[in-house]
């Protein structure tokens, strides 16, 4: 038993090890510091194509997934309520512009067909 622990307790600090994190946001026509916290989220890599995250949208939480075609991307942002309603599928590009930072315009739309175009900042770890 102590050894299957010990098996346990090893795979996984090396799989934490081996992960990788990013932290988004989108930028939004104000300038101020709010603007960059209003949607800030983390993200967990969880292969080199799948991302799962939490994403702050005003005073809530959305989950929200990423599945990387290369540089380009398809993402979902969905409400904890799990609310299919506001459910946000969109496209989007990862463009590196120092070391470990991406700028990222998307272009998502709702259920109802309404499409918005953001500019986001990711930094990977």
């Amino acid at each position: 038993m102590k050894k299957l622990f010990l098996t346990i307790a090893l795979a996984f600090t090396t799989w934490m090890a081996s992960a990788q994190y990013m932290v988004i946001t989108t930028i939004n026509d104000n300038s101020d510091m709010e603007n960059l916290t209003d949607n800030i989220g983390f993200g967990y890599e969880m292969t080199d194509d799948v991302v799962l995250g939490v994403q702050r949208n005003g005073e809530n939480y959305d989950l929200f997934g990423r599945y990387a075609f290369g540089d380009a991307y398809v993402s979902g942002q969905i409400p904890t309520d799990m609310d299919m309603d506001s459910l946000r599928i969109g496209i989007g590009y990862s463009v590196k512009f120092w070391n470990n930072f991406y700028l990222e315009p998307t272009y998502s739309f709702d259920g109802d067909g309404n499409g918005n175009f953001n500019l986001g900042v990711a930094c990977r770890f």
